[in-house]
C-alpha cells in the first residue's frame, strides 16, 4: 500500500506531531482476541508504516509483552519511523479494586525498564498509566513517570482511563499530555465532561475502541461465536454485557445503511464510517484501530482518504446513537 499524506495533529502539551490515525496492538499481543500469527502482526506493522502511520500503541499486559516485543522486531533499524505509546499498570481486579504490583517509584521505573528492553529501545514517546480509575498509588506513577521523563526516557506521559476525576487528579499538576480514553459511535459518553475537560486543558486524546471492539465492522450478529481466550465471549455468557451487545448490534444495522449510501463517498465500509467519525471530534487528537492483518489495516487507512462527514450525516448518526450517550462494554 502506497504511503498516503495523513494529516498530523499535536498530541496536546507533549508537542509530538502524530498522524490522525494510528494503530492498536493489543490483538497482535496473542491473547484476548483469538489466535494470530507473528508473521501477519509485522505485515499489519509495517503495512501501517508503508501507508504513512506513524503512531503505534501497545502494552505490557498484551499477549504478556509480546505485542511490545513485536514492535521491537519491527522498529530495528528504523525506530525514528515510530512514535511508540506503551502503557503500565495494569494487572487485574479485585473486586472494584484494580489489583497493583506498583507500590514503589523504584518498582514502577523498573517495570518500565522492562518495557523499553521489550521495545528494543532506549526511550518512549508516551508512557501511560494503563486503565485506571481506583489506582490505589497514583502518586507512584505520577513521580515515576516524572523521573522518567527528566532521565529522557520518555517524551511525555499520560493516563489511560474513562474517570474524568482521577484524569483531574492525575493532571492536577498540568504535567499530563495524554488521555488515552474508549470513544466510538455507540459509547459516546465522553463528548459530555471528558473532551471539554481535555480541549481546555491541552491534553490531547487518543481515541481506543472506535470500532467497539468490532462490532462497528458489521461482521457480528446475535449467534456470534468467540473462541476460548477471546474476553468477547462475555457478550454472550454474561446476561448484562449480552442485552447490551444485542442493542449495539441493532443500531448496527440502522448504521448500515448510512454507510453503503454514502454519495460522495460512493459507498464505504461500516468500520470506515465509524472511524470518520471518531476523527471529526475536534477533541480527538489521534485513533488507534486494531489490525491483525495488512488487510485489515489497509480498510482502516481507507476511512482517512474518504470526504469528510456532512452536516446531514452526522444528524443521522445523532438520531441512531444520541450526542453524549452510549453504554461501555468491558474494559471500561
Amino acid at each position: 500500500m502506497a504511503k498516503q499524506a495523513i494529516e498530523t495533529r499535536v498530541l496536546g502539551k507533549s508537542g509530538i506531531q502524530v498522524t490522525r490515525m494510528g494503530i492498536g496492538l493489543w490483538a497482535v499481543g496473542g491473547s484476548e482476541w483469538g489466535p494470530t500469527d507473528d508473521r501477519d502482526s509485522l505485515e499489519a506493522i509495517g503495512a501501517a508504516l508503508e501507508a504513512g502511520i506513524t503512531f503505534f500503541d501497545t502494552s505490557d499486559v498484551y499477549g504478556d509483552g509480546h505485542s511490545e516485543e513485536l514492535l521491537g522486531q519491527a522498529m530495528k533499524g528504523r525506530r525514528d519511523k515510530f512514535i511508540v505509546a506503551t502503557k503500565i499498570g495494569w494487572r487485574g481486579f479485585d473486586g472494584e479494586r484494580r489489583q497493583s504490583a506498583y507500590s514503589t517509584v523504584e518498582v514502577l521505573i523498573a517495570g518500565v525498564e522492562s518495557n523499553l528492553r521489550r521495545l528494543q529501545t532506549d526511550y518512549v514517546d508516551v508512557i501511560q498509566d494503563h486503565i485506571s480509575f481506583r489506582e490505589p498509588h497514583m502518586e507512584v506513577f505520577l513521580e515515576g513517570f516524572q523521573r522518567l521523563q527528566r532521565a529522557g526516557k520518555v517524551r511525555a506521559y499520560g493516563v489511560s482511563t474513562s474517570d474524568l476525576t482521577y484524569l483531574q487528579a492525575f493532571n492536577a499538576d498540568g504535567g499530563c499530555a495524554t488521555l488515552q480514553i474508549d470513544y466510538s459511535m455507540l459509547n459516546r459518553t465522553a463528548e459530555a465532561a471528558v473532551f471539554p475537560y481535555c480541549r481546555a486543558h491541552d491534553v490531547g486524546v487518543i481515541v481506543r475502541g472506535p470500532l467497539a471492539m468490532g462490532i462497528l465492522t458489521g461482521k457480528f450478529g446475535p449467534g456470534s461465536q468467540f473462541p476460548q481466550g477471546d474476553f468477547r465471549r462475555n457478550w454472550q455468557e454474561d446476561a448484562d454485557q449480552h442485552r447490551t451487545y444485542l442493542e449495539d448490534l441493532a443500531k448496527v444495522e440502522r448504521l448500515r445503511p448510512l454507510a453503503q449510501g454514502r454519495t460522495l463517498a460512493k459507498g464505504c465500509t461500516l468500520a470506515q464510517l465509524a472511524l470518520q467519525f471518531v476523527m471529526a471530534h475536534p477533541a480527538v487528537t489521534v485513533t488507534i484501530p486494531g489490525a491483525k492483518t495488512a488487510r485489515q489495516l489497509q480498510d482502516n487507512v481507507g476511512a482517512v482518504l474518504l470526504p469528510p462527514l456532512s452536516g446531514e450525516e452526522m444528524a443521522r448518526i445523532d438520531a441512531i446513537t444520541p450526542p453524549g450517550g452510549g453504554r461501555k462494554i468491558w474494559p471500561a
